[in-house]
């Protein structure tokens, strides 16, 4: 299968604090035509408020240096309550733009929830969702593949759920910020069939998705922690 499982091996390297077999990223990954985009040297951290007041919420953001035909950019979204998030280390080492994970990173892909961002090179999200069903298919051909149901979402999106043949599944979820950006991105999360929590951990990954939204990021912004709708 190649789920989290691939890259993560290359965090093998990265810290001997986590000196453990590491992660790839899910299917979104392999269906991209073209590698995660850089994060921007002046933004080489995924940002969060250093005060949350009582009844607000922690957002982080990631952004990405401008790029050829792509504009620098930022995705701004509000992780779990208790969920820790890496742009810079794990993320980098394995080639995305960001990772949610709760608890200490084992390198299990299980429950991770990911962000890859590339420049858009297939036209839609149903190119891009097309492209990375028939790779997964590949690798399990007796997987089922079924929508996956995301509603208000701040960009256009288009999910995708691989059930596989190993009892575990992939939900990955494609967004179009808009032609103009240059960019495509999705969020991807594995979790076992039969974990107990894994209708709340999938209900947790909807929302982080719902709540991402695009900007474009200028160098030399001074406000990271918060975003307009595109």
């Amino acid at each position: 299968m190649h789920r989290l499982f691939v890259l993560f091996a290359l965090l093998l390297a990265v810290s001997t604090a986590h000196a453990v077999d590491q992660p790839a990223i899910g299917p979104a990954v392999a269906a991209s035509t073209a590698s995660a985009i850089p994060l921007s040297t002046s933004h080489a951290a995924a940002h969060q408020p250093s005060h949350v007041a009582p009844g607000e919420e922690k957002t982080v953001i990631v952004s990405g240096n401008a790029d050829e035909s792509v504009p620098g950019w930022s995705i701004v979204t509000v992780p779990p309550d208790g969920w820790a998030s890496d742009c810079c280390q794990y993320a980098r080492a394995i080639g995305v733009n960001l990772v949610f994970y709760k608890g200490d990173w084992t390198g299990n892909p299980d429950r991770v929830m990911v962000l890859n961002v590339w420049p858009r090179k297939l036209p839609s999200l149903k190119a891009e969702r097309q492209a990375d069903q028939t790779q997964y298919l590949k690798k399990d051909p007796k997987a089922t593949v079924s929508s996956f149901a995301v509603s208000g979402t701040a960009m256009t999106c288009d999910g995708v759920l691989y059930q596989g043949a190993d009892h575990v599944d992939d939900a990955v979820v494609f967004c179009d910020p808009g032609k103009a950006t240059g960019i495509h991105l999705s969020w991807s999360m594995t979790v076992a069939a039969n974990d107990p929590q894994r209708a709340s951990v999938i209900a947790l990954f909807r929302q982080v998705v719902q709540k991402s939204m695009y900007t474009k990021y200028r160098r030399g912004d001074k406000s990271t922690s918060r975003a307009e709708k595109p």
